[in-house]
């Protein structure tokens, strides 16, 4: 176990050194200065050039990314172009909205999804089966934002119920956290639940038809601890596939909700820093993405020894 734990963390080496230089080469080749940016449109060309040397823009492309890269190995991410503070605090000050955020949608779309996946296979073929799965299509088909922006027209706007937008800390207040984050995390977690619910039926219909089930229903055994414990703890290893999947894809649609709902996190600053060419922090938020996505893999995969005790590392 210990073994193909180290393996893996060393296989993360060469994943995010590539990830850096792509990010690297795109940013450095993507239309735009940031020294211009910065200088504005009433400087001259010799004011852009004094900030591009100063930012140590005017050095070749290797060159910079060999010092940046460096940096990064010694835990210095560098200082953004745009707000003039080390990335490394600007993530800190971002992490804890983003963080709450997909933790409270994951949270909502697993209690949501579970038991209606569950639920949906236990009735195939009622008027409940093609409910959830009518649902799961209109989930998949409307964008997160659109989402977002009905939420705030009808709970908002027209009744009243939540804020339109903005955070509040958790040290704050518990309600007020809840109160402002539940709307956005509903808006992300409308595309999860979707995802999450047709998996849950996919793989407790194939587990219904198991000897073992047949077995525990001919004991006796109620319909509901039948569905629990017999069904849906042995299909619990592609749930918690597609639940790891899930929270890949929410380090994307931070991005939009946070922007649609102004929640000052990672995503928000990810748009605000590709805007204003802000590349040090774009490059370690995407790395920050990056290692988040590997090390949920990894979790994911040592979960399989605990569901299945038949998977062996």
């Amino acid at each position: 176990m210990w073994g193909y734990i180290g393996r893996r963390i060393l296989a993360t080496i060469p994943v995010l050194l590539i990830v850096a230089l792509l990010v690297f080469l795109m940013l450095r080749f993507t239309p735009g200065d940031p020294a211009a940016v910065i200088a504005g449109d009433s400087a001259t060309s010799a004011d852009v050039a004094e900030i591009r040397a100063k930012l140590g823009l005017d050095r070749s492309v290797v060159t910079q990314f060999v010092i940046w890269f460096g940096n990064v190995l010694q835990g210095d991410f560098g200082e953004s172009f745009f707000y003039k503070k080390t990335v490394a605090s600007l993530i800190s000050d971002r992490l804890e909205p983003t963080l709450a955020l997909a933790v409270l949608t994951i949270v909502l779309a697993t209690v949501i999804a579970v038991p209606l996946g569950t639920l949906a296979a236990y009735r195939q073929g009622s008027w409940i089966d093609r409910a959830v799965m009518g649902l799961s299509v209109m989930g998949f088909s409307v964008p997160a934002f659109v989402v977002g922006y009905v939420l705030i027209l009808v709970f908002s706007l027209q009744f009243g119920w939540f804020p339109v937008q903005g955070y509040q800390r958790l040290s704050e207040g518990v309600w007020g956290f809840l109160h402002r984050l539940l709307l956005p995390s509903f808006t992300l977690a409308i595309v999860f639940i979707a995802l999450l619910a047709r998996m849950t039926r996919t793989s407790v219909l194939e587990v219904l038809n198991e000897d073992y089930v047949r077995t525990a229903r001919a004991k006796g055994l109620p319909n509901l601890k039948v569905l629990v414990f017999h069904a849906l703890r042995n299909a619990a290893v592609p749930i918690v596939t597609v639940i790891g999947i899930g929270i890949a894809t929410l380090l994307g649609g931070v991005v939009v909700t946070e922007s649609v709902f102004n929640i000052p996190g990672l995503g928000r600053l990810t748009v605000d820093a590709v805007l204003a060419r802000d590349y040090p922090t774009v490059q370690a938020v995407i790395l920050l993405f990056s290692f988040t996505y590997v090390l949920i893999n990894l979790v994911i995969d040592l979960l399989y020894t605990v569901l299945d005790p038949r998977i062996r590392y």
